[in-house]
Order: C-alpha cells, then structure tokens, then sequence
C-alpha cells in the first residue's frame, strides 16, 4: 500500500497511524484491503487520511481523534460530539458527508475512527484566493443562509450535542469556562482571568438566561471547515465538513458569528443570507463574554500547537473583554 503521512515533531499533538492500522480500518469496514493512504493537512485535531480503498470507484476519508489521555476534558471525545450531532444536521445534509462507519471500540487501535465519504470541490482556504477578493461576498453570503438553517434547528436541552442537559443557557456558560480554565491549570497555564469571567456569568444569570430556547451552533464553521466548487464563476459551497464541536445555545455564542464580526469586509456579506443579529445592552454583554470563551479555547488549541506567542496574545485580549463585561 503507498502511504503518505505529513512529518510532525514527536511531541505534536497530532499523532500519525500506521500503514498496518489503515488496513485492519479498511478490512474491517468494507471487508478489502486500501490501496493508498495520503494524510491531509486541514485540521488542528483529528488526524484524517484519504484512502483508497480496492474495489470502491471513489476515496473515502478516515478520521482519527486523539488518544483518549491526549484530550483536554473540555474537548473530549469531539468525533463522537460530531457523530451525535448529524440527525440534527439534516438541514444541510447535501452538503455534509456521509458516514460509512464509526467504530468507539478501541479493537483496531486504541482511539475513535470515523470512515466517512469524500467530498467534492477544494478547501476553501485553497480556492477563494483564485478570485478577487470582492467576489469573495457570494461565498460569505451562502454561508449566511447555511449558518441560518443551523441556528434554526432546536435542542432539548443547553451545552454539548452529546453531553448536553443543562436546564438553562447560564449553566452552560457557567460549566463551559469552569471547563476550559480546569484544563488551563492542567496544562500549566494561568486561568484567573477565565475564572473571573465566570463569576461574571453567575452573577449576571439573569441576563444570559433570556436565551431560553436551545438552538443548534455549528460551534467551528468558518471558511477551514467549508469546500468550494472548483472553477466556478463565482465561489460556491459545495461541502461542510468536522462540526465536532456542535452545542446547543444562544447562536450569537457561535463561533461562526465570532468570525463574521471580526472585520467589516467581504464577509458583511454573511448578514445578507443570515438575516439581522439580535441587538442592545444585553446581547452586546453576552456577546463579549462569548468572546472570553473562544478566548479561552483558542489559548488550549495554541498552546497545544506550540504557539507561545499565541498564547500569550489571548491574556490581553481576554483583559480587554472584561474591562467592557464589569
């Protein structure tokens, strides 16, 4: 079998598998032997391979998750989030891939697999620089209406699609940053500064817990997580892939909304296919402690990609926030 695997440092968080794990996948799965194996380099956290498998006309994606000991608690078992959430994305099911098997058990390797099929088109961090960057809006516009169709779907309860089940919006929030600044502290890192956005939430519960009806957040969607058409006119989602991080909740807390609002350039466009954003005094504050959270998740995922300065950047940003949250 040829395979290809990207080169990592040995302590990386991603970790490759072996020519040996992608047959024992394949023959367990489709009951033949892969061909080929290219590991492809989008994503931060699971490690995903385009196989080739015999007898099947086209490639498959298998997806790794981390070992389990690998995972911060915070982001536990992302795959089987992903995988608990895909009833609930029938609303975009055109442009979702299909699962073929998802294997929990730990027989094959001691980690989560999912096999899944391969979408059309290209990246789309690879394909919109092709274009000028004003016909850019076309793309941000449908991402608009895709994002809208998510938002629109509700939930039973607040929090994590697979771990879900707090009764209001403030516990969730609550459990969220409590979450990540426990995660903070096992990685050695300082986390008052999430803690203290957390007593701010307990203490303005009133104001998160107007948000009483759980809706669906795709909870990682932004141009990485989307294919386009290749050598279209105009760039056209074809493809939506890895929402592992789906929740129920407030869609302002989506990330995709976090993305949206961090310049006014082509992406304005997004607003044309969403509609209007909920504005005033109280969505503007859950919205800034929104941003404290991505904060908080986004100083996990740098500091696991070995990005000091990163890390860093987030404290002051953080402190930023919370001058405006008090």
């Amino acid at each position: 079998m040829e395979f290809k695997a990207i080169e990592r440092a040995g302590d990386a968080f991603q970790r490759p598998v072996t020519p040996d794990h992608i047959q024992a996948v394949c023959r367990r799965v489709f009951g033949r032997d892969a061909r080929s194996a290219v590991e492809l380099g989008l994503g931060a956290y699971n490690s995903t391979y385009r196989v080739t498998v015999e007898g099947e006309a086209r490639p498959v994606v298998v997806r790794f998750a981390p070992e389990p000991g690998a995972q911060f608690p915070s982001e536990r078992e992302l795959m089987r989030n992903e995988y608990a959430t895909v009833p609930y994305l029938a609303v975009i099911a055109p442009l979702m891939p299909r699962v073929i098997a998802a294997d929990w058990s730990h027989e094959l390797i001691g980690r989560d697999y999912l096999v899944q099929t391969l979408l059309d088109g290209v990246p789309a961090p690879e394909g919109l620089p092709d274009y000028p960057r004003p016909a850019w809006a076309p793309f941000f516009r449908q991402l608009g209406e895709i994002t809208r169709k998510i938002h629109q779907v509700r939930g039973p309860a607040f929090g994590p699609v697979a771990g879900g089940g707090h009764a209001t919006w403030s516990q969730a929030v609550i459990a969220s940053l409590e979450g990540i600044a426990a995660d903070l502290d096992r990685a050695g890192l300082e986390a008052a500064d999430l803690r203290k956005a957390a007593a701010l939430a307990e203490e303005n519960r009133t104001v998160l817990d107007e948000i009483t009806e759980p809706r669906l957040l795709a909870g990682d969607l932004w141009t990485v997580n989307t294919m386009i058409a290749a050598g279209a006119p105009k760039p056209t989602i074809t493809g939506v892939l890895d929402l592992d991080r789906t929740l129920w909740g407030d869609p302002a807390a989506d990330w995709t909304m976090r993305m949206v609002a961090k310049k006014r350039d082509e992406r304005v466009a997004f607003w044309e296919g969403y509609g209007e954003p909920a504005r005033g005094a109280a969505a503007t504050w859950r919205f800034l402690l929104y941003e404290v959270r991505h904060l908080g998740a986004v100083r996990l995922e740098r500091h696991r990609l070995g990005n000091g300065d990163g890390v860093r950047d987030t404290y002051e940003a953080v402190i930023r926030m919370l001058s405006e949250l008090t």
